[in-house]
């Protein structure tokens, strides 16, 4: 039996709808009871949203583009299914008991899965396509994702011996996150992206392409130390981190120098709306590098870590702009869903009202300034545009090609 690619997006799409739905409901805590632990939705929403979704998405994408003529259905079939039962069971288990032992347990079997995958992926993937430049990206996204997974090693460790209140507990999950989003996520997303360009033979400059993998790579380890600002280390960190920024920058400088210089035959590879949808990630990603780099400077850092909506802002800037929109080109360029414009339009429009608005309360609490009446019911009303656009994009997929 032949894997259906379409319906394991129709699958991650489904989660990413629960978890935004959960996240309407969060944002309705600020308007009225419910009779919920708000913490223990937190906690669902988040890992449903980056392992239902984004993980599910990347390693559909990623079985679809270097294995799926291999006949290794029936292998990845089985870590497909086994990784449904971890997720299933976070869905169930987080919002009645937070952080205890079933949800731990099976987010615990999440990181197993992972492995399992990550394992496979290396040990399959033909020799020839390990040449490519995008295999050298999809490589090190996997590796970040098992970087990663030492976040949560240490929390039980941590929780155990030092407490929830120690510098170290938020320490392990900053890693966890950095890693996750600008190493697994960021990383993957250039690799596919890069793919599609040496699938279309546009062959971009090997010197041009190396130096890129080696700036992303240090950039990406480097600016690990903006999220350990909070705790007030020393100066050199601040350095090492804006290092880190300035790498990743110029390392997607190089990139889009050299797409530049490709820009009629990429016109030819991808259709109006996706190149106008490329060149919205894009922005939303040179901007998402520009706060990371602020951060490098101590005041901005201490803003950080002071309120708390800009870093709630910056986290769903990533999330929902760059990656999710990414994730959507790409889900769309090799047809395992088929993204309307005004699909498109609804989910952005959601996504930048949502975005400003948290950025507005931080800027508020920041000046001393008070924001307008009804604020935490129109930035409800404004979340509920992103579920409501997934809700469609998800009916629609019914109708879509399956591959």
């Amino acid at each position: 039996m032949i894997i259906n690619h379409n319906r394991h997006i129709k699958i991650a799409l489904t989660y990413f709808l629960f978890a935004a739905f959960l996240g309407v409901v969060l944002r309705f805590f600020s308007v009225t009871v419910i009779p919920i632990n708000y913490k223990f939705l937190v906690h669902t929403h988040s890992h449903i949203a980056l392992l239902g979704w984004v993980y599910l998405a990347l390693t559909t994408l990623l079985y679809k583009l270097y294995l799926s003529n291999l006949s290794l259905d029936k292998k990845y079939r089985n870590i497909f299914r086994f990784t449904q039962v971890t997720l299933i069971g976070m869905l169930l288990t987080f919002p009645i008991m937070g952080y205890a032992l079933f949800s731990i347990i099976f987010s615990t079997l999440f990181l197993f899965a992972s492995y399992w995958f990550a394992w496979f992926f290396f040990n399959n993937v033909p020799i020839s396509l390990k040449k490519l430049y995008s295999y050298r990206c999809m490589a090190s996204a996997l590796w970040y994702l098992l970087i990663s997974s030492l976040g949560p090693w240490a929390l039980g460790v941590i929780m155990n011996t030092l407490g929830v209140e120690s510098i170290w507990y938020r320490l392990a999950i900053y890693f966890y996150l950095h890693f996750l989003y600008n190493g697994w996520m960021i990383m993957a997303l250039f690799g596919i992206f890069l793919f599609i360009l040496e699938s279309n033979q546009i062959s971009l400059s090997p010197k041009n392409c190396r130096r890129f993998i080696w700036s992303i790579n240090l950039g990406i380890v480097l600016s690990f130390f903006l999220s350990t600002l909070f705790a007030n280390p020393p100066m050199l960190l601040n350095f090492f981190g804006g290092i880190g920024g300035v790498l990743q920058l110029a390392a997607f400088g190089i990139l889009l120098n050299e797409c530049t210089k490709k820009k009629e035959k990429m016109n030819s590879v991808f259709s109006p709306f996706q190149n106008r949808l490329l060149m919205t990630v894009a922005v939303l990603l040179i901007v998402k590098m520009l706060l990371q780099l602020l951060t490098a400077f101590p005041y901005f850092a201490n803003l950080a870590a002071t309120y708390l909506d800009f870093t709630i802002g910056y986290l769903h800037w990533t999330f929902l702009g760059v990656v999710t929109l990414g994730l959507f080109l790409f889900l769309d360029y090799f047809e395992l869903i088929k993204i309307s414009r005004k699909t498109s339009l609804l989910y952005f429009i959601g996504f930048l009202l949502t975005e400003i608005l948290i950025f507005y309360k931080g800027i508020a609490a920041w000046q001393g300034l008070s924001i307008f009446d009804g604020y935490s019911s129109v930035l409800a009303a404004a979340s509920f545009l992103i579920p409501l656009a997934l809700l469609l994009l998800v009916q629609k997929g019914n109708s879509t090609r399956i591959g």
